[in-house]
Order: C-alpha cells, then sequence, then structure tokens
C-alpha cells in the first residue's frame, strides 16, 4: 500500500513538472511575441534572448497573470526552482523584482535534458502523431459499461508504434508505454493497471494544447501537497471539453484526464529538439505540435528574427551561376527528432541547428534552402508544409538543399 502511494505521489510530482514546463514554454513564446525577450546590452556586454525582471513583473500584473507584484514574483521564482529560467550569470538563485536580467534556459541551451525531459517529449510527440491521424486509435470506448474518449487499448498503441517505426519489437514498445505510463504522461482509464499488451484502455493524462495560466502552477502544487490528488482546472472540468469523463451510470473513482482535441486550429512550427531549438512546441495562444523538425515538433521561437542576411527568390537561387551549390544530405533522427529549425514562406531556409543533433552530424547547417525532402521538390512550399512533410515521413529524411558558395578571403 505504501509503495502503492509513493508511486502515485511521484507520478503526481511528475505531472506538475510536465506542467509547469507547459506553462513555462508558452509564456516564453509569449514574451517573444511581446518583445519583451530581445537582446540587451549590459556593463559593456551584449546578452541575447534575455528580459528584465521588472518589466516582467509589469507584463504579467497587466495581462492578469498575476493579480499583485508579489504573487508574480512567486510565480517566476516556480519557474526558477523547476530550471525554466535562469540569471544571465547564474549568480542569483532568487528571482527580484528589478532591473536585473534573467533568460529561459531554451533560449541559450541550457536547460537540463534529463530522462525524465525526454521522456515527456517523446509523449508529447507521440501523441501529437495520433492525435492527427485520419484513422486514429483514439477513440470513445468502453470498458466494464463505462465509456472513456480517446481512449485506447494497450495492444493497438504498440501496434502504432511498430507500424511507424516507434519501436522495433513488441518488449521495446511495451517498455516505452511502460516509461510513459510511470512518468504520467498515460495512464490506465480507471487507475487500476500498469501499462500491458493486451485490450485494457488508457488515455493520456495531460492536456497538452490547453492554454495554462501561471497562477495554475502553485494552486496545483499546494493542493497536491495538501490533498495527494490531482486538481482540474475550470476550462478541464467544463462540459464541453473533450476531458471529460463520460459514465454509464456514474461511478466513483474513474475520473481523469482524456486526451484533448483539436478544438483550436494550432499553429505547425519547425522546431529542434535539445537545448534552445527543441522545446514544447507553444503557440502564444495554444500548445503547438512538437516538429524538431523532430519526429513531431514544428518553427520554434526561441529566435524569431530571421538568419538570413537578405531574402532571396525561388529564382534567384535556380538562375544560372547563381552563388549557391547544390548538397544532398541524409539526417538519421534519433529518440528525439532530426535538430533544425526551418523558416520561410517559399523557398524556406535552415534558421537554426541544434549542435549535438543528427542534423548537424549531418551536415544540416544554418542559411540553407531545402531544395527537396526525400526526393519531393519544396523550393516553392512553406516552412508549415515541408515541417509537415519531415514530421509524417521516415525518420531517415533526405535533404537537398541549397547554400551559399563561400567567397575567398582577402588578405
Amino acid at each position: 500500500m505504501e509503495r502503492t502511494s509513493s508511486c502515485r505521489r511521484k507520478t503526481m510530482a511528475r505531472q506538475h513538472k510536465a506542467e509547469v514546463m507547459i506553462a513555462g514554454e508558452q509564456l516564453r513564446l509569449r514574451l517573444h511575441d511581446g518583445k519583451l525577450i530581445k537582446e540587451r546590452r549590459y556593463h559593456l556586454r551584449t546578452y541575447p534572448n534575455c528580459f528584465v525582471a521588472q518589466e516582467l513583473i509589469d507584463w504579467l500584473v497587466s495581462h492578469k497573470e498575476a493579480p499583485d507584484r508579489p504573487t508574480a514574483i512567486c510565480l517566476m521564482q516556480h519557474l526558477m526552482d523547476h530550471d525554466i529560467v535562469h540569471h544571465v550569470c547564474d549568480k542569483r538563485p532568487v528571482f527580484k523584482d528589478a532591473k536585473l536580467l534573467y533568460r529561459f534556459r531554451k533560449d541559450d541551451g541550457t536547460f537540463p535534458f534529463n530522462t525524465e525531459v525526454k521522456i515527456f517529449m517523446r509523449g508529447q510527440r507521440l501523441y501529437e502523431h495520433l492525435i492527427a491521424g485520419k484513422d486514429s486509435i483514439l477513440q470513445l470506448r468502453e470498458e466494464h459499461g463505462v465509456a472513456y474518449q480517446r481512449s485506447f487499448p494497450g495492444c493497438q498503441l504498440i501496434d502504432w508504434l511498430l507500424q511507424n517505426g516507434e519501436a522495433e519489437s513488441r518488449r521495446q514498445g511495451l517498455e516505452l508505454c511502460r516509461a510513459l505510463q510511470e512518468h504520467g504522461i498515460i495512464q490506465h482509464v480507471s487507475k487500476k493497471h500498469n501499462f500491458f499488451d493486451s485490450g485494457l484502455l488508457y488515455q493520456f493524462c495531460i492536456n497538452f494544447r490547453r492554454r495554462r495560466r501561471l497562477s495554475e502552477l502553485i494552486d496545483e502544487s499546494e493542493r497536491d501537497n495538501k490533498e495527494g490528488v490531482t486538481v482540474q482546472t475550470h476550462e478541464d472540468s467544463h462540459p464541453e471539453s473533450p476531458f471529460i469523463l463520460r459514465k454509464n451510470p456514474p461511478q466513483e473513482g474513474n475520473s481523469g484526464f482524456q486526451s484533448v482535441g483539436s478544438s483550436k486550429n494550432v499553429k505547425q512550427v519547425a522546431s529542434g529538439r535539445r537545448g534552445s531549438l527543441n522545446s514544447l512546441q507553444l503557440h502564444s495562444a495554444a500548445f503547438t505540435p512538437l516538429v524538431q523538425l523532430s519526429s513531431s515538433s514544428p518553427p520554434v521561437r526561441c529566435n524569431p528574427k530571421s538568419v538570413l542576411t537578405r531574402s532571396f527568390t525561388c529564382e534567384e537561387l535556380l538562375a544560372p551561376g547563381a552563388p549557391f551549390i547544390k548538397k544532398v544530405l541524409t539526417v538519421m533522427g534519433d529518440a528525439l527528432g532530426w535538430g533544425f529549425v526551418v523558416r520561410g514562406m517559399a523557398p524556406c531556409y535552415v534558421q537554426a541547428v541544434d549542435p549535438g543533433s543528427p542534423a548537424a552530424a549531418a551536415g544540416v547547417k544554418v542559411r540553407q534552402f531545402v531544395c527537396q525532402v526525400n526526393g519531393q521538390c519544396v523550393l516553392y512550399l512553406d516552412y508549415r508544409t515541408v515541417s509537415r512533410l519531415v514530421m509524417t515521413g521516415p525518420r531517415i529524411v533526405v535533404l537537398e538543399v541549397m547554400e551559399p558558395l563561400e567567397r575567398p578571403r582577402l588578405h
């Protein structure tokens, strides 16, 4: 009994960590949109992608993310305690309402991508693939007379993992699913069973796409500590919410989150995977699917400004004698994805590359223009379409790119 209670507390703590990560990422992208995060100078040094603490507190209060300045400080300290933000020089472990510079760890590549975070991101990526599929296995199903929205039999999820190259064997698929359950990503619909390769029904526990309010983070943390239960927000408990459990007679003990449906148009962007590139992909109003240009996630906005020195048209790239050279690169994605960001409305180009990613190892570089993806011409397509092609294609991606010729240096 004690072991079960301990496991549940650990799972709840991991779910809370996931909520903090999502809320932090949503805030980060909203701040990028609002130009609060930008390059700043202090004491003759330049700090990219940072914000002034005092300005952020003003913003949180004015945007009603916090009722007052002390609460706003408490919220940002909560993000600091979870390694979401930090002082630019790591000299201050406490968040202060002053003219001090802080930065999101996603924006400088210092976010700790430990096993727990990687499993969370893998779960999100799988969820986005499943929710987007035409014949999704996430459906309304019954178990013991109780109906559960967006549920799936364990054996069907493992079948899907094998069919989509996410697992090489049923045993590997089973291990992945049990890791997802252990980390609070999926659960048995009535929380009575561990994950089995069987007809038992399971669901995703987290509403990845719901817009988080920062104040929820502290409320949930305090209530979890006092009550030992997961707290649903008003939005999650609304009768029309896809997270509501439909029961045929009402029964106790069968509560829990259902996977969220795509009730909003969610922007897809191309994202990278780790460090400043990988990230939970979000738009300012909703959680965006995870393309790293990873096996799942779309353009992450850790650096919204274009890296191009000037824009080019497709005609300029294809003109005889144009100062570009074509290359064919093969990127073998790993468990986290490919690790590069594409931007542009046609032609699209590489905005950023994670230094430790498969893309970097394959020779993908910033400012390369993407001509083909797996043999298909994409020169006249925008980044959303190119991202989708990479997301829905095989794990091994063959890119044809055009990169600027290096001009010889004059000595």
